[in-house]
């Protein structure tokens, strides 16, 4: 039977542990309430600007006008990853699954530019960036600082950084690899691309040019509107993975409470059982002691 007090100690450390998850979870649920609210508020605007963005730059396609954001017939090939995690941990597989997946997509998809040095990553959040530079990729820059304020203004000056890059033709393709927020228990793993501007819908059908009259002119407006979109866009991704990342922890902790409350069950029964032992044990000691004066 196990020592008695092996079992205490370990029942203690079990309930300390109880205590902790229960308050991160506590915390995540606070956190994620914010943040679900952000991004909800944040989806019908974005989504209807991208609509917006699409059936411009399809109107564009049988004009004269150059869409300096679309794609290019010829280029240098480059291409940017940027990986979106979280900069903690203990949320379950929320990082792992973006990181598989960003590994996979440069080994099947970007193979041969991964051969050329023609590859980089831009990271947001430590855990990606740590792991990638474990690995020996190239990281061009980090942006975990991110979450330290999360804000528009913030994300934006990256999103200009990233029109720079593909502006300057340091990269042809540019592409998001997050986690998108549905609900507290579940995340998709989202892949999109962000430069060059497709003329598509989420729903990933052609957009048909629409009807509009532009005021003052088609130039000006996608001069505004393009760059725009993409500020949001990125906005929009920073947002959807931070409110995934609550969502995971708040998930990944209320099932470590839940099984530190069945082990401590189980451990009381085990300490319960053992103690009893010990007991019927030490009596027996003591009816053998008398037997034995007795006899």
């Amino acid at each position: 039977m196990a020592n008695l007090k092996a079992i205490r100690v370990r029942l203690s450390s079990v309930k300390s542990t109880r205590q902790i998850t229960s308050a991160m979870k506590m915390v995540a649920a606070a956190k994620l309430r914010k943040a679900q609210d952000s991004i909800v508020q944040l989806r019908p605007y974005a989504d209807k600007l991208n609509e917006i963005r699409a059936g411009l730059s399809a109107a564009l396609r049988d004009t004269e006008i150059e869409n300096i954001y679309a794609e290019r017939k010829k280029g240098t090939g480059r291409v940017l990853l940027v990986v979106i995690t979280s900069n903690k941990g203990l949320c379950g597989a929320f990082n792992a699954n973006v990181i598989r997946e960003a590994r996979h997509i440069m080994a099947e998809k970007y193979g041969e530019q991964m051969r050329r040095g023609d590859l980089a990553l831009m990271t947001v959040g430590k855990k990606a960036a740590d792991t990638f530079k474990k690995l020996k990729y190239n990281i061009m820059a980090d942006h975990s600082d991110l979450y330290t304020a999360l804000t528009f203004d913030r994300v934006a000056a990256v999103a200009d950084r990233l029109m720079e890059l593909y502006l300057s033709r340091e990269y042809d393709t540019i592409e998001l690899i997050y986690n998108q927020f549905k609900n507290a228990a579940v995340q998709k793993l989202t892949r999109e691309t962000y430069l060059p501007v497709t003329m598509e819908t989420d729903a990933g059908e052609k957009s048909a040019p629409a009807d509009y009259i532009y005021e003052p002119d088609q130039v000006s407006i996608i001069s505004e509107l393009i760059p725009k979109t993409l500020r949001i866009q990125l906005y929009k991704a920073v947002l959807d993975s931070f409110a995934a990342e609550q969502g995971a922890r708040m998930t990944a902790m209320h099932q470590a409470t839940d099984n530190a409350t069945e082990l401590i069950r189980d451990l009381t029964l085990q300490y319960n059982k053992a103690r009893q032992a010990a007991i019927t044990n030490q009596l027996l000691e003591v009816v053998s002691g008398a037997e034995a004066l007795n006899g």
